[in-house]
């Protein structure tokens, strides 16, 4: 018996030392991707708001390429190609599909930037390289939604939410990405997404750079060896970004949805993730987030390829905090506000609304006040203690100027905001990313008045006095220090 003891005791070390070493190799390889990635991002893409017409010559240069694999799969509703890009000859299929969202691009360009590593024969990690494609067949769904993509919008042409037509499958797009899965019978099935800046990490205050799901299958959210195992690869990816992003990985609501694609895949025997990309501090066109995606991804490669997520405990997955729509912003707290005779503590939350034009192509940012009271629960990017401020309405001011430069040329803008005046009138008005940046509105020369009231969902310019003086504005929902 002391010598079974002792056997099953080596055993047990051998196997800790093994995990230690094999954890030791992926965080060895990992620094080695993050270190050759800037010689893969596809630099003709730098921004979220690229179109299908400039991915297509990217994808189609990869025809040919030794390992890979370029077809039609089918077209969307506005008859725009819809492509499965198969990278390896390995006994282990896995599919990836992303903007099936059309406003939600951060892993196509990640994408992007992993078809110029695996092209890259004889590059850095190029032996690695050759094992994933040996050992894995990937398959890639790029812009599963590039009509939505061209109008930079979350559904398809036909205003259908296309992760809620898995079981219809109405659209063309859905009957192409089930068609795909039942084709390949994958293992694997990779849900690429992206969601908003505003989800935090638990009640921590910090931004959800990344929310991982293993979706439920059932209303039970019943757990089988299918969905045991996005779990364990979720708990390895989890570990990794962890070192790189502490902090700001969150799990996503596992609530089952019967119509989405996620949870049927699950139910239909392939072993899926979602992985929504969210914010990154001072990163808006998420170049930094598509850098830590590439990441990810090759991360789960390996780890599919070696088993290595076969150590993971699968309860470890629920320790990820759920990521919870806590965030704005800017929030001023308990400032003070007077209206019909009576004064009022509250909170104001404000968050920048993306306004899109020339064709979707480019951005500019609108504020709006999207609550008030007590908003105690809450954490902005920004916060101001306002507890000994009156809030009031800001000014129009009395005079109407021809055009941007004579209202610098002959104005202080400092000195307009410490006299209560956040709006001014301009006979030829900037273009409107211009006007965005600015620390007043401007409106046409025929504006009368302003009201600039404290109401929901409105943009209202805002003064923020102590005593008799200005100490801070809020314009286009943005806060300004007045004296600086």
């Amino acid at each position: 018996m002391k010598t079974i003891s002792y056997l099953l005791t080596l055993l047990l070390a051998i196997g800790s030392h093994l995990a230690k070493a094999q954890n030791a190799s992926v965080e060895a390889t990992a620094e080695k991707i993050l270190e050759t990635y800037a010689g893969y991002k596809e630099t003709s893409i730098r921004d979220r708001r690229f179109k299908h017409e400039e991915i297509v010559p990217l994808i189609e240069r990869l025809q040919g390429k030794p390992g890979f694999e370029v077809s039609v799969v089918g077209q969307s509703v506005e008859k725009r190609n819809i492509y499965l890009v198969r990278i390896g000859n390995g006994p282990t299929p896995v599919l990836l599909w992303s903007q099936m969202h059309g406003d939600e691009p951060t892993a196509t360009m990640a994408i992007m930037d992993l078809f110029n590593f695996f092209a890259d024969a004889g590059g850095p990690l190029d032996d690695w390289r050759q094992l994933l494609m040996k050992d894995l067949s990937l398959y890639f769904i790029p812009m599963l939604n590039p009509d939505g993509a061209e109008r930079f919008q979350r559904r398809n042409a036909l205003d259908i939410d296309l992760n809620r037509d898995a079981v219809r499958q109405q659209t063309p797009e859905a009957q192409i990405l089930k068609r795909v899965r039942d084709s390949l019978q994958a293992v694997w099935g990779f849900n690429l997404h992206d969601q908003s800046r505003y989800y935090s990490v638990g009640r921590s205050g910090m931004t959800a750079s990344f929310s991982f799901l293993a979706p439920a299958y059932n209303f039970e959210k019943d757990v089988n060896p299918v969905r045991e195992r996005s779990m364990q690869l979720i708990v390895e990816l989890d570990q990794l970004i962890e070192q790189y992003i502490p902090g700001q990985v969150a799990r996503y609501d596992d609530e089952f949805e019967p119509r989405a694609f996620g949870d049927n895949m699950q139910k239909w025997g392939t072993s899926t993730i979602l992985i929504e990309s969210g914010a990154y501090p001072g990163d808006p066109e998420k170049q930094q987030l598509r850098r830590y995606h590439y990441l990810l991804l090759l991360s789960a490669f390996e780890a599919i390829r070696s088993e290595s997520f076969a150590q993971q405990n699968k309860d470890d997955y629920f320790l990820i905090p759920e990521n919870k729509r806590l965030l704005h912003d800017l929030i001023l707290r308990e400032a003070s506000w007077e209206r019909d005779g009576h004064r009022y503590r509250i909170d104001l939350a404000f968050r920048q609304k993306e306004k899109l034009y020339n064709g979707a192509r480019l951005v500019y940012r609108e504020g709006q006040l999207v609550d008030m009271g007590d908003l105690s629960t809450f954490t902005g990017f920004q916060e101001l203690d306002a507890s000994d401020m009156l809030v009031q309405s800001g000014k129009l001011y009395p005079r109407v100027f021809f055009d941007l430069k004579e209202l610098q040329r002959e104005t202080d803008f400092k000195k307009l905001l410490q006299d209560g005046y956040t709006d001014v009138r301009l006979q030829r008005l900037p273009p409107n990313e211009i006007a965005a940046e600015l620390p007043l509105r401007l409106h046409p020369a025929n504006t009368k008045e302003v009201s600039n009231e404290i109401k929901l969902y409105t943009n209202p310019s805002l003064l923020l006095i102590k005593g008799d003086e200005v100490q801070y504005a809020i314009v286009n929902g943005k806060l300004y220090e007045v004296n600086q």
